[in-house]
C-alpha cells in the first residue's frame, strides 16, 4: 500500500510546482530507488493530460564513465539530452542516490571537465525558461545513502523529508502558498536597497544588490524550498566569509570553507577538508571565482545540517552564497559551469544589515 504522503507529494509536484497542462511533455529524471514516487508522478501527469517521459538511470554508469572514458567521450554531449532540452516543456528531477560516495575517488579534474559538458544544456533550458516555454523542479527521495549522510535511520530521514516538504498536511500546496505570501513581504521590502553587510563568526563580508531582483522561492523550482535569492553585483563582494554548515561536492566532504573576496573575486580559499576539490572548482572557468547567488534560508522546518544542499540552503536563520553561474532573471551577469551553494549559519551569532537597517539577527528576520 502506497503511503498517502507519496500521493500528496506527486500531486503537489505536478499541480503546484510544475503546473502541468494538457499536452505538456514532461521528462522525469531519476533512479529505481525512487520507484514509488516515479509511479505516482507518472499517474498524475497522465491525469493532467500531459505526456510523461521517464528517464530512469543506473547511477553506477556515471562512475564508469568518469573512470573509463577518454577526453572525447568525457566531453561528448548526448543528442538525446540536446533534443529533450529543446522539446520538453517541463522537467522533474528526483534525486535518489543509493551511494552518495560513488565519486569520492574520482580525479577532481575529470569531475570538473564533465561538469562543463552541461553548460550548453543549461543555457538552452534557461533561455526557454525565460521565454516561458519550460518549467523545472528538483526534489529528493529518501534513500539509505542520504540517511547515512545525515546520521539518521532511513525511517527518521523519511519523516524528516515528509516534514520539511509539508507533506504531513492534508493540503501541502496551501502551506507552500502561505510561506510564499510571507516571503513576498521580505522580497518587496528588499526592492530598491543597495548594500548587504554580513557579520558572523569568522565572517565580515559586504556586497551590493543594487538594481538586482530577489526571487521568492516557494516550492516550485526546489521541493522543498523556502528561500529568497538574488545575484549580487559581480564585482562588489569584499571581505571574508566562513561557511559552518558541512558541505559536499560529488560525494566528497568539503568542510570549513573560508573565502576571501576582493572586488567580487575569490583571492584566497581554504578548507579544513577537501582543499583539492575547492581549488579545482574555483579554477573551472573565469566565472567560478565570482558570486552568482546570495540568499536567505527561510524554511522553519529545516533545523539541522544534512550534507545535502537541497535542504541545508533552506535552513531558517542562515544565508547562502553560490560561486559561479547567476540567475539572469535577477539581473545577474556572471557565467560559469559551476554553481556551488555554501551555507553560513547565523542562528547563534550573526547579523545581516541591508543599507542601514538590521534585517536579520541571530537567525531571526526582523522585517515582517
Amino acid at each position: 500500500m502506497r503511503d498517502i504522503r507519496i500521493e500528496r507529494w506527486a500531486k503537489t509536484l505536478v499541480q503546484y510546482s510544475l503546473y502541468i497542462k494538457p499536452g505538456d511533455v514532461v521528462a522525469i529524471h531519476s533512479t529505481l530507488e525512487a520507484k514509488p514516487l516515479i509511479s505516482a508522478v507518472y499517474e498524475e501527469i497522465l491525469r493532467a493530460g500531459a505526456h510523461p517521459i521517464p528517464l530512469i538511470q543506473l547511477e553506477e554508469l556515471d562512475e564508469i564513465l568518469l573512470r573509463e572514458a577518454n577526453d572525447e567521450q568525457l566531453t561528448w554531449l548526448s543528442p538525446l539530452n540536446v533534443t529533450l532540452a529543446e522539446k520538453a516543456t517541463a522537467r522533474l528531477t528526483i534525486k535518489s542516490s543509493s551511494n552518495t560516495k560513488s565519486m569520492s575517488n574520482i580525479d577532481p579534474a575529470r569531475l570538473a571537465k564533465r561538469h562543463q559538458v552541461g553548460r550548453q544544456l543549461t543555457g538552452t533550458f534557461r533561455q526557454r525558461e525565460q521565454a516561458g516555454d519550460f518549467r523545472w523542479c528538483l526534489t529528493l527521495y529518501p534513500t539509505l545513502a542520504y540517511a547515512q549522510d545525515t546520521n539518521m535511520s532511513l525511517r527518521e530521514f523519511e519523516e524528516f523529508v515528509f516534514d520539511v516538504c509539508m507533506l504531513n498536511d492534508s493540503d501541502p500546496a496551501a502551506r507552500w502558498k502561505e510561506l510564499s505570501v510571507q516571503q513576498q513581504r521580505q522580497v518587496d521590502w528588499l526592492k530598491g536597497h543597495k548594500k548587504v553587510h554580513i557579520l558572523g563568526k569568522g565572517t565580515d563580508l559586504t556586497l551590493s544588490i543594487e538594481d538586482r531582483i530577489f526571487i521568492n522561492s516557494d516550492g516550485k523550482r526546489n521541493f522543498p524550498s523556502g528561500e529568497f535569492f538574488t545575484s549580487p553585483v559581480e564585482n562588489s563582494a569584499n571581505g571574508v566569509i566562513q561557511y559552518d554548515i558541512p558541505s559536499t561536492y560529488a560525494g566528497r566532504p568539503v568542510d570549513g570553507i573560508r573565502l576571501v573576496f576582493k572586488d567580487g573575486k575569490v583571492i584566497e580559499a581554504t578548507a579544513r577538508e577537501g582543499q583539492d576539490i575547492l581549488e579545482n572548482m574555483l579554477n573551472l572557468d573565469e566565472g567560478a571565482r565570482y558570486l552568482g547567488e546570495f540568499a536567505f534560508g527561510n524554511n522553519p522546518r529545516v533545523t539541522r545540517g544534512t550534507r545535502n544542499i537541497l535542504f541545508d540552503e533552506k535552513m531558517g536563520g542562515t544565508v547562502h552564497l553560490a560561486l559561479g553561474s547567476c540567475y539572469p532573471e535577477t539581473g545577474g551577469l556572471n557565467k560559469s559551469s559551476l554553481h556551488w551553494d555554501m551555507v553560513c549559519d547565523l542562528r547563534q551569532q550573526g547579523e545581516v544589515w541591508v543599507d542601514d537597517t538590521l534585517f536579520l539577527k541571530d537567525g531571526k528576520l526582523l522585517i515582517s
